[in-house]
């Protein structure tokens, strides 16, 4: 079978923070009245696998995929801890998420299993007027500051609150201590690891179980950092031509996320040399490549792995499209493949280019 462009089945997760604007923001059809807070786009972990939606590998799950296509599928990207390299959700935050932090390096190392290391972003879909995240402590902050804090049930006075509005970005490295806040969507784009350990969860009861939700303090004290979140990691700037538009968003050691505004009408060559997903936020199109007898069609809400082996690929925009292009950062020459570089993306012939370096607001 040749390498084609893959969706997935959506894998629905019901939370006691969740809602239902899946359904109105990115078109998905949601089982009836569970408040569903993400959906898993993309994932191979132990208990979750996507799977294919269309196509021939209609069926197949990703880990299954993972060893049929190899490399043709994730490049020189290659695995993490055996898996495939990269977990994508949407999460739909009605309240706020449970204050958290995910293992860090040296945890994940020492107890190794499930417990792998995880960082992340949160790109921001749609957002409240009073939308918002926490990440990071005050500066100041140090251990026994925070066990107060969480003591005296304060912990909202330590953490750096954050307005945000549609179209940000926030890179969250493993052992930033974190929280979503009620009234925003957004696009998760993440490690392969799904170990969370909260601190404080707004001393909330789910409904469920009349109880209040379990704290992992004892876990989670030794992955906390102290420390900013880069500047460097968030950096941003435009690459622009006639027909399309790339932002810079988020580049880290693990992934790199750009938003690609592409007109209407357009048919193009797709500029990549290896491995590449796109999230879908707006507008509809056509994929085609070598060996695939009908086009791979993708719209709102849809998310979309381009394997790094695909042959003569080409995109069709039916719609002005914006999407989230993720990638993972490779020392990388074209690897063989009779490609242009990424750095044409976007612009037939390679001409045209206009980069602009933008400060973060």
């Amino acid at each position: 079978m040749d390498v084609y462009p893959l969706i997935f089945e959506p894998i629905f997760k019901r939370k006691i923070w969740g809602g239902r604007t899946f359904e109105t923001a990115l078109h998905k059809t949601l089982p009836p009245d569970d408040p569903i807070g993400e959906s898993w786009e993309v994932a191979d972990l132990e208990d979750d696998q996507s799977v294919v939606a269309h196509g021939p590998a209609k069926g197949q799950t990703i880990g299954s995929l993972v060893q049929k296509w190899g490399i043709a599928l994730y490049g020189r990207a290659g695995l993490f801890k055996g898996r495939f390299p990269l977990l994508i959700k949407f999460l739909d935050a009605r309240s706020a998420l449970s204050v958290q932090v995910h293992p860090s390096e040296e945890v994940a190392k020492r107890l190794g299993g499930r417990v792998r290391v995880k960082h992340e972003a949160w790109y921001i879909i749609d957002a409240e007027p009073e939308g918002s995240i926490y990440r990071g402590v005050k500066p100041g902050v140090d251990e026994p500051a925070l066990r107060a804090a969480i003591e005296k049930q304060e912990v909202e006075s330590i953490l750096n609150h954050i307005p945000v509005r549609r179209g940000e970005c926030y890179y969250l490295p493993s052992g930033t201590i974190h929280a979503l806040g009620a009234g925003v969507t957004v696009a998760e784009v993440q490690t392969p690891s799904d170990i969370t350990y909260r601190v404080y969860d707004w001393n909330r009861v789910d409904a469920a179980t009349g109880q209040p939700r379990a704290l992992h303090l004892t876990e989670a004290m030794p992955c906390i950092s102290y420390d900013p979140v880069p500047e460097k990691y968030e950096r941003r700037s435009h690459v622009a031509s006639v027909w399309t538009q790339v932002t810079s968003l988020v580049r880290c050691e693990s992934f790199v996320i750009e938003r690609v505004r592409m007109v209407e009408g357009v048919e193009q060559t797709l500029p990549y040399a290896e491995m590449v997903i796109w999230i879908v936020l707006e507008g509809s199109g056509e994929l085609h490549c070598t060996g695939l007898d009908e086009a791979v069609r993708f719209a709102t809400g849809d998310t979309v792995v381009l394997p790094a082996g695909m042959k003569e690929g080409r995109v069709v925009t039916k719609d002005v499209c914006l999407w989230l292009e993720v990638s993972i950062p490779i020392a990388s020459s074209l690897a063989g493949y009779d490609r242009p570089d990424r750095e044409q993306r976007g612009v037939p012939g390679g001409g045209g280019l206009v980069q602009i370096d933008v400060p973060k607001t």
